[in-house]
């Protein structure tokens, strides 16, 4: 059946489920007309001890069925905040056709999932810029569902015979709401990041937890808040020695209690709760967001209802707190008259996003059904269409084998079946010889592949060696003769010397999935690739920063190549160069050792006739070094004179004239100590060996690839 141009938004909650059905202003594009509503609460809160949710959501769907025609119509459910994950992301200035492929990548870094166990989707926000196609500093909305919560969300609705077009995450319902109802278009003004304007902030108080969402109409930032009306409930229950079903009953009607005061005093603590929570979670946004202004504060949810919670938030937050008693682009009509639509107004804002967006009005469009089931639905809507184009075609065929089988009968005689016989005798021997080929090939290829083994293990003994030989070439050296250095403070921290004291090394089946990705963030963030601000004062002495000339890898595409099997090798070492503040600690280490091991070469046999040549650490297989640790500055006291624990006894000029002579007039003389400020340090990289004959095929094809791009450019220049 085609659809029509009406939505259901469903929010089945805690409490009840409310249900609104709009569809679009005939004459007014600011507007959209509710069409019919729905509130069903149930007999129990979902989340009592003694309830029983799959049963109770049934029955409130055949009663809302029961009432309501969804034939034609669209419908689109929300699913709770914390139920699913919302990233912002801000990309670097990129094409604009190329943003799909980075926010994929993105994902597997942002989603601690598999991606083949999630549902996700992303939106490029509104008030970006572009320029010749390329987007300036995009930010991008990325949202996830594990498969089995979407599963769990859809399984009431598929039993009740609900066909869901459109899934959507709770706090994102009311981003859009807020966007369509209380603010201006956004798209007729640009927008400003150094001054953005005023943000409202949402406070939607539910069952069992609250939505706090801070939106400024192109920007969006939320927090699910684990305390929700039924805390006051569990509260008064706990403290009065009530029932639960007493409880909510005396907490609904606390002003016409025997002793509202009594009341009060036993809710206060979970008023104190949530007021601390909304607190800290407005500091926090304050505290990323410095340029942001916060403008009004408005109020959702029937629990919010609760008598004096409203003014007791205006009080402490210091700015008034309004609950919404209409909807300002939202024609209700009759609806708008009915007592229960008036009552639940608070409670129907979570509809009222849906509604927008399922009407092609709302700022974010995301949508976490599954791929899978929308397929589905195409295919079954087709089928009628299928079953008469395969009809169609069976009679074509039909047709078809009618006049073959005419033709065949005018030419079944005996030439034509000697002519036949003649053709098989012939196949048969083609296949004689085709088998004997395919016998000889692979033998040929079972030959090849044990000659390339008998290559590889001569040559897979020297990895270990070019390995070592590599570390030690990529090591920074004092090139001073012994006689020109001297056992002074300054000379030993200015040595360009690091002191290793154990190479340790680990074998993984897959480098990228076992090692790269549970280090990602910290050698991100040791790379100096994903900083949103500059690290303090006592952060850069600890741990230092990169140079900006140090190479490095892009966070995209930057673990290329890293799957499959390889090995992670740790060093563990030491230096003294610590007096240049420009170039101690672990700018040391960084701009020596893991520059060279990635921008440096070392000399091996590995010439035609095994004569020495340079070869890149990048060939070899090395990649991704980085400082994995850092310790303080420590002092330490040496002897320079020391020598394996000892002392040095010099004798006397007169004890060396002859044996016996001078010989007890040796003596011990006073060792020179110099404290120095010691920095240890751990450098770990990753290995993929690359034998002799690999690295001549990788420099066979880049030769071949520079061709290629030559001639390219030369065909361009003609």
């Amino acid at each position: 059946m085609a659809k029509s141009n009406a939505v259901w938004g469903i929010d089945i909650g805690q409490c009840a489920l409310k249900a609104l059905r709009c569809r679009a202003h005939e004459k007014d594009d600011q507007q959209i007309v509710v069409e019919s509503f729905d509130y069903i609460e149930y007999p129990k809160i979902l989340s009592q001890p003694e309830a029983e949710p799959e049963e109770l959501i049934r029955e409130a769907l055949e009663q809302f069925l029961s009432r309501n025609e969804l034939v034609g119509d669209r419908v689109a459910i929300s699913v709770a905040g914390q139920s699913g994950l919302a990233r912002f992301i801000k990309l670097p200035p990129v094409e604009s056709k190329k943003i799909p492929d980075i926010v994929k990548y993105e994902a597997r870094q942002q989603i601690p999932f598999d991606l083949e166990d999630v549902v996700w989707d992303y939106q490029q926000l509104t008030g970006g810029s572009e320029e010749d196609g390329f987007a300036l500093e995009p930010e991008v909305g990325l949202f996830a569902m594990k498969r089995d919560q979407v599963a769990r969300a859809l399984e009431p609705l598929e039993a009740a015979g609900i066909e869901v077009d459109l899934i959507q995450l709770t706090p994102l319902a009311v981003y859009n709401y807020v966007c369509f109802d209380r603010l201006e278009d956004l798209r007729s003004r640009a927008y400003d990041p150094q001054n953005p304007p005023e943000s409202t902030v949402v406070i939607s108080l539910g069952t069992d937890t609250t939505d706090l969402v801070v939106t400024n109409g192109y920007r969006v930032w939320q927090r699910n808040i684990p305390i929700g009306g039924n805390h006051f409930t569990k509260m008064l229950s706990k403290e009065l020695k009530l029932t639960f079903v007493k409880a909510e009953h005396l907490k609904r009607n606390a002003t016409q209690a025997d002793d509202p005061k009594a009341v009060f005093q036993a809710m206060r603590p979970v008023f104190s709760d949530l007021l601390a929570e909304i607190q800290r979670s407005l500091g926090y946004f304050r505290s990323i967001e410095k340029t942001a202004k916060i403008g009004e504060m408005i109020a959702l949810g029937n629990a919010m209802k609760l008598p004096g919670l409203q003014r007791y938030l205006s009080q402490n937050l210091e700015q008034e707190v309004v609950p919404i008693e209409e909807f300002e682009r939202l024609s209700a009509g009759s609806a708008a008259a009915r007592p229960q639509f008036k009552e639940n107004i608070l409670s129907f804002a979570v509809s009222y996003g849906l509604c927008v967006q399922g009407l092609g009005a709302s700022e974010i469009g995301t949508n976490l059904l599954p791929e899978e089931i929308v397929r589905s639905r195409l295919i079954r809507a087709k089928k009628p269409w299928a079953v008469a184009g395969i009809a169609a075609i069976l009679v074509g065929l039909t047709f078809n084998y009618l006049t073959h089988v005419s033709a065949w009968s005018e030419t079944d005689t005996q030439e034509m079946k000697t002519a036949e016989r003649s053709a098989d005798n012939v196949k048969r021997v083609s296949a004689g010889y085709k088998s004997e080929s395919s016998t000889l090939h692979e033998a040929f290829e079972t030959i090849q592949q044990t000659g390339q083994n008998l290559v590889s293990n001569v040559e897979g003994r020297m990895r270990w060696l070019e390995l070592m030989k590599a570390i030690d070439a990529a090591l920074p050296r004092d090139l001073r003769p012994l006689e020109e250095r001297k056992d002074t403070l300054e000379d030993f921290s200015n040595r360009n010397e690091l002191h290793i004291s154990s190479i340790d090394v680990q074998h993984f089946a897959n480098v990228q999935s076992e090692y790269i990705s549970l280090v990602q963030q910290q050698y991100l963030d040791s790379r100096g690739l994903q900083s949103d601000s500059d690290p303090s004062e006592e952060e850069e002495e600890e741990y230092g920063r990169f140079d900006e000339g140090v190479a490095g890898e892009s966070a995209e595409g930057g673990d290329a190549g890293l799957a499959g099997p390889g090995w992670v090798i740790e060093l563990t070492g030491h230096h003294y160069h610590n007096l240049d503040k420009r170039n101690d600690t672990a700018r040391f280490v960084n701009n020596t050792l893991i520059k060279t091991l990635e921008e440096g070469f070392v000399e091996l046999p590995d010439g035609d006739k095994n004569e020495m040549v340079k070869v890149s650490f990048v060939d070899l297989g090395i990649s991704h070094p980085w400082r994995a640790w850092g310790d303080k500055l420590r002092d330490e006291i040496i002897d320079p004179e020391a020598e394996l624990g000892g002392k040095r006894a010099r004798a006397r000029p007169e004890a060396r004239l002859g044996p016996g002579i001078g010989i007890d007039d040796t003596e011990e003389e006073e060792s020179k100590l110099i404290t120095l400020k010691r920095y240890d340090f751990i450098v770990q990289f990753c290995w993929h060996p690359k034998t002799k004959s690999e690295r001549h095929e990788m420099a066979e094809q880049r030769l071949r690839e520079q061709e290629a791009a030559a001639a390219q450019e030369s065909d361009e220049v003609r």
